[in-house]
Order: structure tokens, then C-alpha cells, then sequence
């Protein structure tokens, strides 16, 4: 005979409406309350009739997320975090990887429409608004993170951007270097805009030249890394300071400057706008800008929870969070040579 939720709730000692809420993620149930409900059902090998169940609460317990790739720290972080969550809160976490592509993005946002989903957390293309719209019309829990999505009417979360770029540019400066440069993402995508702002903002403030030879702005890709630091090395005048904002060029960046002989920081200080696991291990141990990707995850996850907690029909109010990022400085910087 299967396991009824009368004998979960009975078995957690809480009453059958509580352990019903537990299940479902409800944000009023208190969490050791809905641990204990879940433990219970574990042990009895309670099975909820999600179809009936939806019918029921016209929920699905089911989120979507969209990111670019999983390679990326950030977007393993924002996954994993809001993994968590899901976790937590009665919630599973469905995750599309779409390799930057609108359409393959536009493809699942149509799914999480058609199948009902309670939410989704878009760290995608910056493309779709009147998708993002639709859904946020047909009273989808939706937050977008990490892209302006122009005309969208929900709630955003962004990491600070021009804030990165301007504390890596102001640390070299304040270290004595003048001739700097920046290997950015492209102009038309909002992280390779506001980087680009942050660190000709910082160089304008400090009273210094943006030396076009000395800004690369491309593709997301190592190779652009590669091509864009073997350039730089081969000026007459090279820098004494780089700054890279681009994160997947940052992996091309790094073994170039092994190829080239170059002593990090003696020669060239490097900084990079996204920490990885790894880079605190490198040698030398490379000073980042943390963009705090489980602050930005934390965030969106309690954004979603908001809207799915309210009942409300109304739209949510399309706010932005800007997520400040943190200066780290290990072994990769110090004054120019001379």
C-alpha cells in the first residue's frame, strides 16, 4: 500500500497541511521544519503525485534555469547555488545550457511556457524580451541575471560590471602604472560595455590615455586571448599592467605570457574581473575582482522565491540588484619595473 502524506506528517509530528507545505517549498514553512518533513518521507518512501498535485496548487515544483555554459566559474557557481535552493525549497532545478545562441535559448523558454514551469532564472543572451515578457504575463516567476534584457518587464540581478573593471584599473594605478592594458569582451554585449566603461572611466579619473593599441575587444574565446596578448607583447612599447575582463580570453592570455618569457608581476601585472577556483593556485597566485557569483545566485534564487510566495497576479516591479564586486590581491601585481 503506498505511503500516504497523513503517515509522513504524523511521522515528522507536524500536522498534514504543514507537511504538505514542507513538500511543496512553501517559503512560510520554517526550514528545520521542512527538513524534518523530508527526512520523514525519505524514510517511508513517500512518493507525492506531482500530477495531481499540480492540478491541485497549479504548481509544477519545477524551475528553469538558462546560462551560457557550465565551463565559466560563475555560471558553475549561480548552478550550483541554485541547486541548493531548489533543494530547499521543494523545487527542482532544470538546466539549459545554450552556448550563447538566442535561439536555442528562445527553444526552452518556449518549453518552460508549455510546460507550466513555476519559474525560470535567465543568465542567457540578453535576446527574447517579448519571450521573457510572455512568460512574466502568464504569471511565471521570472528573474533575469547578468544581461540587460531590453525591455523586460522582471526583476534583474547584475554584477557590477563597471565596478570590476574600474577597481582591477584603479589598482594598478595605484601601484604606479600608467601604461595599461585591457583585453575586453565585444562592445554590443553588456559585460564588454560596462567593462569597457569601468576602465576608461578609471584611466580618465587618474588623469591617463586610453592607448588604443593597448584595448582588445573581441569574442568570447581563448584564442582571441591568445591573438590579442601575443600583439600586445610585440609593441615597441608594451604595458606594464593588464587588465583582462574577458574571461574566457583569460585562459589564452596566461600561457602566452609563458610562451613569452614574461615575469608576472616583475615584467607585467595582471589582473583578472572573474576568480577561479584555481587561480588562487597559479603561479604566481593571480589577483581577480570577484564578482561574487553565490551572492548573484542567492539573490535571483530569493527574487524567484518572492514572486512564487505572493500568489499575487500582478506583475513583479522590473528592479535591478547590482551584486558589488571584491578586490583580491595575491602575487600577480606589484609597482612597474624601473
Amino acid at each position: 500500500m503506498p505511503v500516504t502524506l497523513n503517515a509522513v506528517a504524523a511521522h515528522a509530528g507536524v500536522s498534514t497541511s504543514t507537511a504538505s507545505r514542507a513538500l511543496s517549498g512553501h517559503p512560510a514553512v520554517l526550514p528545520d521544519t521542512r527538513r524534518r518533513v523530508a527526512a520523514s518521507a525519505v524514510e517511508l518512501g513517500y512518493h507525492p503525485n506531482r500530477m495531481a498535485s499540480a492540478l491541485r496548487t497549479r504548481r509544477s515544483g519545477l524551475v528553469g534555469l538558462v546560462v551560457n555554459n557550465l565551463r565559466n566559474a560563475t555560471f558553475h557557481v549561480i548552478a550550483e547555488t541554485l541547486q541548493a535552493w531548489g533543494a530547499e525549497n521543494g523545487q527542482q532545478v532544470l538546466i539549459c545550457t545554450t552556448g550563447g545562441d538566442p535561439v536555442r535559448e528562445a527553444a526552452f523558454l518556449h518549453t518552460v511556457r508549455t510546460h507550466r514551469l513555476d519559474g525560470v532564472v535567465v543568465a542567457g543572451s540578453g535576446a527574447n524580451g517579448d519571450l521573457v515578457n510572455g512568460l512574466v504575463g502568464a504569471g511565471c516567476a521570472v528573474v533575469t541575471m547578468n544581461r540587460e534584457v531590453p525591455g523586460a518587464r522582471a526583476p534583474s540581478v547584475m554584477s557590477d560590471y563597471a565596478t570590476a573593471a574600474r577597481l582591477a584599473t584603479e589598482h594598478l594605478i595605484a601601484l604606479g602604472h600608467t601604461r595599461i592594458a585591457a583585453i575586453e569582451g565585444p562592445p554590443d554585449v553588456t559585460s564588454g560595455r560596462l567593462h569597457h566603461e569601468g576602465f576608461a572611466g578609471a584611466m580618465a579619473d587618474a588623469g591617463l590615455p586610453v592607448d588604443d593599441d593597448l584595448v582588445c575587444r573581441g569574442a568570447f574565446h581563448t584564442t582571441f586571448g591568445v591573438d590579442s596578448t601575443r600583439r600586445m607583447l610585440q609593441l615597441a612599447d608594451p604595458p606594464t599592467g593588464l587588465v583582462v575582463t574577458n574571461h574566457e580570453a583569460s585562459f589564452g592570455v596566461l600561457p602566452v605570457l609563458g610562451e613569452f618569457g614574461i615575469d608576472v608581476p616583475g615584467r607585467l601585472s595582471v589582473v583578472l574581473t572573474e576568480d577561479e577556483p584555481f587561480w588562487g593556485f597559479w603561479s604566481p597566485p593571480l589577483t581577480v575582482v570577484d564578482n561574487r557569483a553565490d551572492v548573484l545566485a542567492s539573490r535571483a534564487a530569493d527574487l524567484l522565491l518572492t514572486q512564487l510566495g505572493t500568489g499575487d497576479d500582478n506583475e513583479p516591479e522590473a528592479t535591478e540588484d547590482l551584486i558589488a564586486p571584491v578586490l583580491r590581491e595575491r602575487g600577480s601585481t606589484a609597482p612597474p619595473p624601473g
